[in-house]
């Protein structure tokens, strides 16, 4: 087994200059520095990022730092001062922190910093390669470095990648607001696995793959580019026992006595001073507590702590202002001389003071507008060996997602939140502790060791599940050899698909013409001696007539119902009477009335869905309905119901493209047959190829073709070869 190469923002120590210039390192003590410890530990890696700011440092004692950072397998990612204010403040914490959790309203006027974001992921992805060896695994982390997988995967194609975000992912209307949405998601998709908090994040990402970039997306993976990308859900956990240990201390149990001595119940919001925590909405809520319930004045308090967060980001600096308002208008509504209904404090808390607080408060309000999951929620129930207390808890929140047994609130519901915390004060002794019971198994049982080993035995089994699949373009030397091959060859026969081969796909068929480029270049390869071009297409004949009628060119129509020999007359397959055909045209116009987007298309013998212009999601959805619909309908007919790229047909049986190979040959003047197609109604040309001809496939999707290349662009330039000299 190889090794673990952790990728993170920050490295899970901070470098700093101390007195006289002295190196001083000092550990960190959050969620990912105390999950990741064992997995670095166990399988002997590098953990590489950030390490802080060293502009303070000489140069001796910047090779000291290094030298100690490296006793513990810890990689520096130097940052200067200007690339941590436009990198991480700027584009990271200022454009993607409020998009992924639905704060578009705080984005600035103009978006900018992706230069700066882009040159750090860079910058990220060169120090994992130059530190990677064949079998070690590559598990980068969070929103700050999305670019990285695909930056990796570029210079390490073998690599096993993976990518955890941390935060939520949005919904695909909110994510596309991002102008440079697509390059994020084509960053991620260079990862093997990807992994999320919750399974609604994991469909959200699949729905903007789907949407923004036409990644064909299963229930838990996405086909792109050739390779298969696994998604997961790892709902990420705590030290638990550290926690539950700590609360079990006489210092920490001192401490919560000391806190309970002046016997008011006790509401506790512990947070990072954050917009995305909800912290004025639930002052808002204890405000209408209190003007609710007038008995409840005098016998409860609420004690806020809001650790300081950003200070030097504006944002963060109005936010403060206004929680100081509004505590200073409920004091000021509410408060007495022997009583204060809110305990505010403006600070972090060391561990055993927070454990204190945890241990002594009847309810915790764990309350965000939008969170990736919230590790307080957790804390609190692991602080509680006792089995007493509430949870109240935010339905936006991804800890929601498990922790089923706390009081679930919307926190955009005032009133409602309001009366959801006087029940925390009032719940029965016996469903407290039924609660927290359910609570602490769960908490004390998937803890972030357990997610962090989850992720890694999932990384590794990508590969020997087979996670990459055959699709990925020919080696440039494998198809550099059979161009030559077809190059050299007296005679030559092309047989080409058109939509998806030729030109990229359209909104809707009669929107994909030929660019003048295309008909310049089957004009030149139509005068080539020795060559014979064929347009082997699903289209009507009266297009590919309108389109290339003019050039010497052999046309095929509607898979092979129609052909067109070079400079001859169309002509069609008989076919037998279509019974079938108005009682499905029928079908087909009743999901085009519910598909808005979705067109028909009616040829000679067959007839086409076409839904590219349909909600993704929706039309991908109705397809397979109206495929299995057609199915049941017409399973005694001599028909074929065929699945392409946002398109279902349905053809008469035995008319197919490999009907063009036979014309293509004609009297058998030995062509090397060259065929190049997209989906699967191309299949049938290549499976007609005699022996020796060459297939080349296009795109990601599976085929028999022996060669493959990765899109339109490298179609044409493959097809351009062909005019150099031999």
């Amino acid at each position: 087994m190889g090794r673990l190469l952790i990728v993170s923002n920050r490295l899970p120590v901070t470098v700093k200059a101390g007195r006289g210039g002295a190196v001083e390192i000092q550990l960190s003590t959050g969620g990912l520095a105390t999950g990741m410890k064992g997995p670095h530990e166990r399988l002997g890696g590098l953990w590489i990022g950030w390490p802080g700011d060293l502009e303070g440092l000489s140069a001796a004692a910047r090779d000291e730092a290094d030298a100690r950072l490296a006793e513990h397998r810890l990689v520096p990612v130097p940052l200067s001062a200007d690339e941590i204010a436009r990198y991480y403040e700027g584009y990271s914490n200022a454009i993607l922190w409020p998009l992924f959790h639905y704060s578009a309203a705080r984005l600035p006027p103009e978006v900018s910093g992706f230069d700066v974001y882009e040159r750090v992921n860079a910058r990220f992805a060169g120090a994992v390669a130059d530190q990677w060896r064949e079998g070690d695994l590559v598990w980068i982390h969070d929103y700050q470095l999305m670019l990285v997988p695909a930056m990796l995967r570029e210079r390490l194609p073998g690599a096993r990648i993976g990518f955890f975000l941390h935060i939520p992912f949005p919904s695909s209307e909110i994510f596309r607001l991002l102008p440079q949405r697509e390059r994020l998601l084509e960053g991620l998709l260079g990862a093997d696995l990807l992994g999320f908090h919750t399974s609604t994040f994991v469909r959200h990402f699949a729905s903007s793959a789907l949407r923004l970039v036409g990644a064909t997306t299963e229930v838990d993976r996405v086909r792109w580019r050739g390779r298969e990308v696994r998604l997961g859900v790892f709902p990420m956990g705590i030290d638990a026992a550290h926690f539950d240990a700590l609360a079990r201390s006489p210092e920490v149990e001192e401490r919560a006595r000391a806190h309970r001595a002046e016997g008011t119940p006790i509401l506790l919001g512990i947070d990072r001073l954050d917009y995305t925590k909800g912290i004025q909405r639930r002052l808002l809520a204890y405000e209408a507590l209190l003007r609710a319930h007038p008995e409840l004045r005098k016998k409860v308090r609420l004690v806020q702590v809001a650790v300081p967060s950003r200070e030097n980001v504006e944002a963060y600096r109005e936010l403060r202002d206004e929680v100081d308002a509004l505590v200073g208008r409920i004091h000021g509504e509410y408060a007495t001389p022997g009583w204060s209904p809110i305990h505010y404090l403006y600070r972090g808390l060391a561990p055993p003071d927070l454990v204190a607080l945890y241990r002594a408060a009847d309810a915790v309000l764990v309350t965000p507008l939008r969170d990736g999951m919230n590790l307080v929620a957790k804390e609190f129930v692991a602080a509680r060996p006792d089995g007493d207390g509430v949870l109240v808890l935010s339905e936006f929140a991804g800890a929601a997602a498990e922790l089923a047994e706390a009081l679930l609130v919307n926190p955009y519901d005032v009133e409602h939140t309001a009366e959801v915390f006087h029940r925390a004060l009032t719940l029965p002794e016996d469903e407290r502790r039924t609660r927290m019971a359910l609570l602490r198994e769960r908490v004390l049982g998937h803890d972030v060791h357990g997610w962090a080993r989850a992720f890694v035995a999932a990384l590794e089994q990508v590969e020997a599940a087979g996670g990459r699949v055959e699709t990925a373009p020919s080696p440039p030397a494998v198809l550099r050899a059979a161009l030559a091959r077809a190059r050299a060859a007296p005679r030559l026969g092309l047989l080409l698909d058109y939509d998806g081969t030729l030109v990229p796909f359209a909104p809707t068929p009669d929107l994909a013409a030929p660019d003048p480029a295309l008909l310049e270049l089957l004009r030149a390869l139509a005068a080539r001696p020795g060559t014979q071009v064929h347009l082997v297409s699903g289209r009507r004949r009266e297009s590919l007539q309108r389109w290339f009628g003019a050039l010497p060119l052999g046309l095929h129509a509607e898979h092979g119902l129609w052909a067109r020999p070079r400079g001859g007359t169309w002509q069609a397959v008989p076919i037998p009477e279509a019974r079938w055909r108005a009682p499905v045209l029928g079908i087909l116009r009743g999901f085009t009335d519910r598909t808005p987007g979705s067109i028909i298309e009616e040829k000679t013998a067959g007839l086409a869905w076409h839904y590219r212009s349909a909600d993704p999601e929706y039309g991908a959805a109705q397809a397979k309905e109206l495929s299995l619909h057609l199915t049941e309908l017409l399973r005694e007919e001599p028909v074929e119901i065929l699945p392409g790229d946002r398109v279902l047909e349905v053809r008469p049986r035995g008319v197919d493209k490999g009907r063009a190979v036979g014309l293509a040959l004609g009297a058998g003047d030995g062509s090397l047959l060259v065929a190049m197609g997209d989906d699967r109604t191309d299949e049938d040309l290549f499976a007609a190829l005699p022996e020796g001809s060459l297939a080349i496939h296009v795109g990601p999707a599976p085929s028999r073709a022996a060669l493959r290349v990765a899109d339109v662009r490298a179609a044409r330039a493959a097809l351009a070869d062909l005019l150099s000299p031999a």
